[in-house]
Parts: C-alpha cells; structure tokens; sequence
C-alpha cells in the first residue's frame, strides 16, 4: 500500500484533498493511504525523517518561512524515488518546480477529476517502470521494497515485515526472490532479509534492523557464510 502524505497551509484544502484521494483509492480499487496530512511545514519534515514516504503532495506556497520547493529538495537529498506532486494557485511556479523531477502540477482549485487522473496515471507508472515498487497482490497492492525488513515463512504463507505494516501472502520464497532486487538474500530457512536495513548482527546470529531494536530475525547455519564472509 503506498504511504501519501499532505501539506497544505489551508486546513480546509487540506482536509477535502484528504478526503478526495480516500474517495479515489476506494473508488478505483488501488491501494493507497493517507498516512499523514498537515498545515505546519516542519510536522512535515519530521514526519518525513521518521518514515517512508511514496508520494507527497505538496503545496508550493506555504506561508512559511519552508516553501514547497524547499520540502521537495529535502526529499530529494533522501530519497529519488518518491513521487512529488505540487499543487498551488500561482502559476509561474510551475516550470520551477519540475526540477526536483516532479510528477504532476495541479493547479488550484484542484478538481475529484483532475486528481483521479493524477493518481491512476501514477499508478500505471509505477506499474510498468522499473522501480523499487513491488507489487503483493490485488488487495495490498503496491509496496516499497525500501520498507521491508523480511520476509518469514510461516507454513504456506509469507509474512513481510515492512517499516509501518505487515503483509501476509500465499506464495513460495522462490516466487518471491525473483521479483526482489538484490539487496534481498534467504539468510534461514524461514527469512529473506533486507541487506539494506540491518543494523548489527549478534554473536547468537541474531539480525537487528535500523530503528526497530524490538524487531529480529535470525540466520541459519547454512547462511552463515553469506555474512561472515567464511
């Protein structure tokens, strides 16, 4: 499910694009969520900082001292893959604010109509673009390969262990390390884990990951080799 988030100085635009997009994804049966919305610039960095972000939908204009283009460089600077979307009343903002590689610029007022087109264009290309998304099945949809920790086996099913939720799936570890990138290994017979996300291993093989002290998996004795280079 892609994680999107808002910023808007005007709470009641702020909160009828909210409602718009809930309407679009229910309406359009595409896996998305609003994860976070807010008028306050830096809410918005902080949120930013604690969490992945798929798409952010952003006003230019934010009658702060942060403008939306100053939010769109942070993001870039951390992640290249995020979708950005601007929206704003002035107009000669636009051509700026395709320099931080921006999906689409809606002008204000921003229609059901013209949103819905956005948003099903983005899915399409998160579709058929060779990207970090991956795609769980048609009642998750999509997820950011960046998010997940692991995957665990637990008997027909595949459980994956992302930064904000956990997935659980019918499918074989075999179907899912093919549609991997690299920096996903079987480390058990039970794990696939994110090479990107771990944070130290302990002496008992015992994998942490950044950020998640509390959550763990292991490595089998036939993986060892594999991370300790023996």
């Amino acid at each position: 499910m892609l994680n999107f988030v808002i910023c808007d100085d005007n709470a009641s635009i702020l909160n009828r694009l909210e409602k718009m997009l809930e309407s679009i994804f229910i309406n359009t049966n595409l896996s998305g969520q609003v994860g976070f919305s807010t008028t306050d610039p830096d809410k918005l960095i902080n949120y930013i900082e604690r969490n992945s972000i798929d798409v952010v939908i952003l006003d230019i204009d934010l009658k702060s001292k942060l403008s939306g283009m100053d939010i769109a460089n942070f993001i870039r600077k951390r992640n290249k893959k995020s979708y950005i979307i601007f929206t704003t009343a002035h107009l000669e903002y636009s051509m700026v604010a395709y320099k931080y590689k921006t999906f689409d610029f809606l002008a204000k007022p921003i229609t059901t109509e013209r949103l819905k087109e956005t948003i099903i264009r983005l899915f399409d290309d998160i579709s058929y673009s060779e990207n970090n998304f991956i795609k769980l099945n048609n009642k998750y949809g999509y997820v950011n390969s960046n998010d997940i920790l692991f995957i665990q086996k637990q008997g027909k099913k595949a459980i994956f262990k992302t930064v904000q939720n956990d997935y659980e799936l019918n499918s074989s570890f075999s179907t899912i390390l093919n549609q991997l990138p690299s920096n996903f290994i079987r480390c058990h017979k039970s794990y696939i884990v994110n090479l990107n996300k771990i944070s130290h291993i302990q002496s008992n093989n015992i994998i942490y990951f950044e950020n998640n002290s509390n959550i763990q998996c292991q490595i089998g004795p036939k993986y060892e080799n594999l991370f300790t280079g023996g």
